[in-house]
């Protein structure tokens, strides 16, 4: 049995930046088991299934350890292989998923995602948060899944060198890490050591929570952002009302097959 497989770099538009993430093609699902082994076997911070389902597609995330709600690179990924791989003339692309309809399309060289708008409220940080990212946070929020923590300067986000053996301790699905930026309106880094992934190289996701936190503080609705992990990416985020728009580009790396 021969599946389909991408690897896709998500939120830049060179090789060997941004996001990888795999993405399989499916024709119905395969069991839960077996696509955590194909994640887990392609060992990277994602991988995408989808199913074509009535004027859309069925679309699914997994980590190397477990399945997830939202995930925003490899959502990029599988709307770039569609839109480049598999022919679909469509201008939009609808997505089901665990966290409801999304929506990605073509706009020029980049694709706009569609995406809730996480909830922010503030919280106190727990201590081994702290000890673990050894900063003094300027400020914490915390959404539906993630801590945000909040610096002064991007040289403190570009500076982080997490214990992610306390990190993991933190009861959250990860922790986000974020400042204005020098030369893009904020950045940040990202941690998800709970989910097999220490640091995201480029979070889409994660950009749910820090969109509505930065176009509140600097009073903008359309921001510039870049994720200062090794490879780094950008991203284009805009706050519409109770979605937020992501956007970005996407490059091909590698196509192969899957032999099951």
């Amino acid at each position: 049995m021969g599946i389909p497989i991408y690897q896709v770099d998500a939120f830049t538009s060179h090789l060997f930046a941004g996001n990888p993430a795999a993405v399989c093609p499916l024709e119905q699902w395969l069991t839960d088991q077996r696509m955590q082994q194909i994640a887990e076997e392609n060992n990277l911070s994602e991988t995408a299934f989808f199913v074509p389902k009535g004027e859309g597609y069925d679309l699914r995330w997994f980590t190397p350890t477990t399945e997830v709600d939202l995930c925003g690179h490899a959502t990029l990924a599988t709307a770039h292989v569609l839109f480049h791989h598999e022919q679909v003339q469509e201008d939009t692309l609808h997505f089901y998923t665990r966290s409801g309809t999304l929506t990605v399309s073509r706009q020029g060289q980049q694709y706009m995602m569609d995406f809730p708008v996480d909830i922010l409220e503030p919280a106190l940080a727990p201590a081994v948060l702290v000890e673990a990212l050894q900063v003094t946070p300027k400020e914490v929020q915390i959404g539906r899944e993630d801590y945000l923590v909040i610096v002064d300067t991007e040289a403190e986000v570009r500076a982080l060198q997490p214990d992610f053996r306390k990190l993991k301790s933190v009861n959250s699905r990860g922790v986000i890490v974020s400042a204005p930026g020098e030369e893009v309106d904020f950045v940040s880094r990202c941690f998800f050591p709970n989910y097999g992934v220490d640091e995201d190289p480029v979070t889409g996701s994660a950009h749910t929570t820090l969109t509505p936190y930065w176009a509140e503080r600097l009073n903008k609705q359309e921001l510039s952002a870049r994720q200062l992990s090794r490879r780094g990416g950008a991203l284009s985020c805009t706050m519409l009302g109770e979605r937020v728009a992501i956007a970005g580009a996407a490059v091909t790396y590698m196509v192969g097959e899957i032999w099951l």
